[in-house]
């Protein structure tokens, strides 16, 4: 068959340690032998950014505000340990959070649901899609240690010079100190965007936060989500037959745990990281969840939303077989590659993408799976692969399909 052909290229984010090695094999396995591949590269493996002091991650971020669509792997954000390893100039910043911040946005997750992979919590039927917001909190948050006693404000200056200060705390010893902002522009673009996307999908919109604590911070969010339902959004809810309502934090995961699913939750920053972890492990692994960042800009970019999968990849460096499961970055692909053809006006393009997709589903619902699903399956005598005929055995999947 001929290639499918691309009008506009994708901005492509190479990673880090084993989801780089899988990235090569997707390209080369599932992408490459069907589409004539049209992508705008950028280096992001942990090597090259410290190599360009982290310029190629902004460089990356602008690249995908030119072309709208950007497709990125999993990369190290750098501890202690990796100053070492990696003989770093500095501890770069997590160059999700980088990207984040330029693109704003909100980040959707979703499990990828899969039959012979049933979810853990036993009343989840239907998928639960976090809505991450993906500007500010503790990923833009300015750090100090104190090294003793002392007196710490938060202190605010007006352009016009007036200053109001807060105290934070008197230190009598040693501490540290910690300081989250967020804008309010930030907030009204999430907020728009969580509730677009859920009359998109015609599904149920909860928001929670802990405004009970945070009277100033937390309750901001809470009154702009309320004040841009009650002006833009009520009555398209109420015509869909869909509702908002907002609650603690606490009181949503309890109502997390007892429900069926089917509703986007949308969490602050942090929230969203690790409910989406606490979401997708639940309903299967790590490796089966969907993320895309919408920006409300119109820029699109899709990601495994798992890590590097470091002791993996020190196995294969060692020579040692891995069974690692690329499905999401498989995805991240798909949903980018369609997202390309819907803007670009390519039917082909997109057919690709849902094949593709599909091909993933129907491999694994044959018992051709990785270690980490083959542990948990209900499927009996699954076959067990290894990281490259996992990805081989989606391929054989895919030419059938087409």
């Amino acid at each position: 068959m001929d290639k499918i052909q691309m009008k506009t290229p994708l901005v492509e984010m190479d990673g880090d340690e084993m989801t780089r090695i899988l990235w090569s094999m997707i390209k080369e396995e599932l992408l490459e032998p069907f589409v004539d591949l049209k992508t705008e590269y950028y280096d992001l493996g942990l090597a090259h950014r410290n190599a360009t002091n982290d310029q190629v991650t902004v460089d990356s971020a602008n690249a995908t505000k030119k072309y709208g669509v950007a497709v990125k792997c999993a990369t190290i954000t750098p501890n202690a340990a990796r100053m070492d390893e990696y003989q770093l100039k500095e501890m770069w910043k997590s160059p999700n959070g980088t990207i984040r911040a330029m693109l704003d946005g909100t980040v959707f997750r979703a499990p990828i649901l899969v039959k012979g992979i049933e979810p853990c919590v036993k009343n989840w039927k239907k998928p639960i899609t976090i809505a991450r917001h993906a500007y500010g909190d503790v990923y833009k948050a300015v750090e100090m240690k104190v090294p003793g006693a002392g007196k710490a404000e938060l202190v605010f200056t007006a352009e016009d010079g007036s200053e109001r200060r807060e105290q934070i705390h008197a230190f009598s010893g040693a501490g540290v100190l910690q300081g989250q902002h967020n804008l309010e522009g930030s907030i009204e673009s999430f907020a728009r965007s969580c509730f677009t996307y859920a009359l998109d999908v015609k599904q149920d919109l909860w928001f929670a936060t802990k405004d009970t604590i945070s009277k100033q911070y937390d309750h901001t969010f809470k009154d702009i989500f309320q004040e841009i339902f009650e002006r833009e959004f009520k009555d398209a809810f109420a015509q869909a037959g869909i509702t908002y309502f907002y609650t603690l934090i606490d009181d949503a995961v309890a109502r997390v745990m007892k429900s069926e699913g089917g509703y986007i939750w949308a969490c602050k920053n942090y929230d969203g990281d690790v409910m989406s972890d606490m979401i997708s492990s639940a309903f299967g692994s790590l490796a089966m969840m969907t993320s895309v960042l919408v920006s409300p800009d119109g820029y699109y970019e899709y990601e495994a939303a798992h890590g590097t999968v470091q002791r993996h990849y020190y196995k294969h460096q060692n020579g040692e077989e891995t069974s690692t499961n690329s499905v999401a970055t498989i995805f991240a692909w798909s949903g980018a590659l369609k997202k390309r053809g819907e803007l670009d006006e390519n039917p082909a393009l997109v057919k690709f993408a849902e094949k593709l997709e599909a091909a993933c589903v129907k491999t694994i619902e044959e018992g051709k799976m990785t270690k980490d699903l083959a542990l948990i399956t209900s499927i009996e005598q699954p076959t067990v692969l290894n990281s490259q005929a996992f990805i081989q055995a989606i391929r054989g999947t895919l030419e059938e399909m087409l």
